[in-house]
C-alpha cells in the first residue's frame, strides 16, 4: 500500500528488453534505499514493482525492477528512455503519518495530457482518458470533482470532470511541481492513472446488493436512499 506522496525522483539508467518484458535500472535513488531489501515494493511512476537487485552506493544508489508485458501494456513505463526521471515511493510503513490517499500502485490505464495552463504560480493540467472497450470499461464513474486520483503515482485532487469529453483536470501548486515529474510533461504525453479504490469497492457492493447478493444492511440502505429521492421528486 502507498500514499501517493512522492519521496524522490530517480533516473532511468538502463533498459533491458526481451520477449517477456523488460528490466529497468533506476539510478540516483540512494535516499529510498537506506532500508532497502531485495523483494521490497517500490512504486515507479505509480506502478508497484518488486526490487530484484540494488546497490546503495554506485550511481548515486540504484535498483532494478522487472516489468512484465502486462505492466508495459497498462502503463507508460515501456515508453521511458534512459535519462528520464521517474517518481518513486516506498511502500507505506505502519509508523508514518498517512498524508495522501490509499494508493495500491496498480495502474488502471493511461491518460493523455491535452492542455496545460499556468494559473498564477500554479499549473492546471487537463487529461483525456482513452475510449472505453469491453476489456477496459470507462473509469469516469470513479472520477469526481474534489475526489482523489493517482497520476504517475502522485495523489492529487480532481478539479473538474467532463464525462462527455472523457476529460478531467488537476492543479499543481508550486511545491508539487518541484517534487514530481508531471509538471515537466508536455501536451501529448501519457500518464499513469489509478482511480480511488474506495469507489470501486462501493460500486461492487451496490451491484451485489441490487442483484440479490450483499448484506441486508447495504440493501436496506440503498432502498431507503432510492425511496427518499423518489419522494422528494414527488414520484411516490
Amino acid at each position: 500500500m502507498f500514499t501517493g506522496l512522492i519521496e524522490h525522483l530517480g533516473t532511468v539508467s538502463s533498459i533491458e528488453r526481451d520477449a517477456g518484458g523488460c528490466t529497468l535500472t533506476i539510478a540516483e535513488s540512494a535516499p529510498i534505499l537506506t532500508d532497502g531489501h531485495v523483494g521490497d515494493s517500490i512504486a515507479v511512476n505509480g506502478a508497484c514493482l518488486t526490487v530484484t537487485e540494488f546497490d546503495k552506493e554506485a550511481q548515486g544508489g540504484w535498483f532494478k525492477v522487472w516489468l512484465a508485458n502486462e505492466t508495459l501494456d497498462r502503463t507508460d513505463l515501456g515508453e521511458r528512455k534512459v535519462g528520464d526521471q521517474v517518481n518513486l515511493e516506498r511502500a507505506m510503513g505502519a509508523h508514518v503519518r498517512f498524508g495522501g490517499h490509499f494508493v495500491q500502485a496498480h495502474v488502471d490505464t493511461t491518460a493523455t495530457i491535452i492542455d496545460r495552463k499556468p494559473d498564477g504560480e500554479s499549473l492546471r493540467l487537463l487529461f483525456q482518458l482513452p475510449e472505453p472497450t469491453p476489456e477496459r470499461p470507462s473509469l469516469l464513474p470513479y472520477i469526481i470533482p474534489k475526489g482523489y486520483i493517482a497520476i504517475d503515482g502522485t495523489s492529487l485532487t480532481i478539479t473538474q470532470v467532463d464525462d462527455s469529453q472523457r476529460t478531467f483536470g488537476v492543479m499543481l501548486i508550486t511545491h508539487t511541481q518541484e517534487k514530481i515529474t508531471l509538471s515537466k510533461k508536455a501536451v501529448g504525453a501519457k500518464v499513469n492513472i489509478e482511480v480511488d479504490m474506495v469507489g470501486k469497492f462501493v460500486e461492487k457492493s451496490v451491484h451485489a446488493s441490487l442483484s440479490g447478493g450483499g448484506s441486508e444492511v447495504m440493501r436496506d440502505t440503498i432502498e431507503k436512499i432510492v425511496e427518499d429521492v423518489l419522494t422528494k421528486k414527488g414520484l411516490v
